[in-house]
């Protein structure tokens, strides 16, 4: 309840929104790809780094959560679910790729960069930030590494893939959640209002990032099936991809240049090797069952999520592979990576 009525709380969201906004605007000025997502993550990130307070409060944040989920929801139609019965033995690479770039990572970090056993496992895991955070608490490593080399990551992402897809002729719309048309207020509030309820009992499970995950899911269900059909409203959607390129950025404040920089190689060096070794496998399977490289590309990436899908949102027919597998990646991390700790312990 502090929370929710702590002033000071809120002028640092409203300090961060702002930063943000201008981040966003800077970065539509200079033609950068992705501006909604980019320009916060990256404007935000220096005024952390500079020593400004940079936070979003939860109640903001768990708001854009619901609103990006349904929007996010929205790319799912009956062709998403045909893509995962079409296409499954993508579906087992996906799974075996995580786990090589996941136990390459963890090697580079522990033999190139001193990480311990533990520490390496969660800092190479190519998503699921909020769960990997999670899962540092409670394993009692160095969290604040972990979560700077997974820091880096996301921010590199972010702000790299957009770039290679429009190297690559495609072009990523600044708000791929309002591309499907929009959906009408009343149908919005029943979608935001079973995501609320579905994502609170996702929490009380201890679920990661329970309000995306149970907005996407009811809007997922309810776009797959018919039953509603459209986007949010542009304005409401921009704000909130504003708002998830600031909470990225939020990762880094607090953080000193010295501490950023004794993390900074090995984020790098992990996003580096992460691509490389999601690239190879994604043209190999292009290859092979006969797709489009960029769409597999999208859809093999390490992370990224929000990012992906918006690239999956303008690829045409195969959009659903791109969310499939996308949705299909988080759901086998959550058991991937606990299993890797578990059996490095055991080590």
């Amino acid at each position: 309840m502090k929370t929710m009525i702590d002033p000071a709380l809120w002028r640092d969201t409203a300090s961060t929104l702002c930063v943000a906004g201008l981040g966003a605007l800077m970065a539509w000025g200079l033609g950068l790809p992705a501006y909604l997502l980019t320009g916060p993550a990256l404007a935000v990130s220096l005024a952390g780094l500079f020593g400004l307070r940079m936070q979003i409060a939860p109640l903001a944040r768990d708001a854009a959560f619901i609103v990006i989920g349904i929007g996010i929801g929205a790319t799912v139609t009956p062709e998403t679910t045909a893509a995962m019965l079409r296409w499954p033995l993508a579906f087992v690479v996906l799974a075996v790729m995580l786990w090589a770039i996941m136990w390459a990572c963890a090697r580079l970090l522990r033999l190139g960069f001193g990480f311990d056993r533990d520490s390496a496992i969660l800092a190479s895991a190519p998503g699921h930030l909020s769960f990997v955070i999670g899962l540092s608490a409670e394993a009692g490593v160095d969290a604040l590494r972990v979560t700077l080399v997974q820091a880096v990551r996301l921010l590199a992402l972010t702000l790299i893939v957009p770039v290679i897809a429009r190297l690559m002729g495609v072009e990523i719309p600044p708000n791929p959640l309002s591309g499907q048309g929009v959906l009408g207020w009343a149908a919005f509030a029943a979608l935001a209002g079973v995501s609320l309820i579905l994502g609170l009992g996702l929490r009380r499970a201890r679920v990661p990032a329970a309000l995306l995950i149970g907005a996407m899911l009811v809007s997922g269900l309810g776009h797959g099936a018919g039953v509603v059909a459209g986007g949010v409203a542009p304005w409401l959607g921009a704000t909130c991809l504003v708002a998830l390129g600031a909470l990225i950025g939020t990762r880094f404040s607090g953080v000193t240049f010295a501490q950023l920089g004794a993390c900074l190689g090995a984020g790098l060096a992990v996003t580096a090797m992460a691509t490389l070794i999601s690239g190879a496998v994604a043209l190999a399977v292009a290859g092979y069952l006969g797709l489009d490289p960029v769409t597999v590309l999208a859809a093999f990436a390490p992370g990224g999520f929000e990012t992906m899908i918006a690239l999956g949102a303008v690829l045409g027919g195969q959009a659903g592979f791109v969310a499939a597998a996308h949705v299909v990646r988080l759901m086998i991390l959550t058991v991937l990576i606990p299993a890797m700790l578990g059996r490095r312990s055991r080590a």
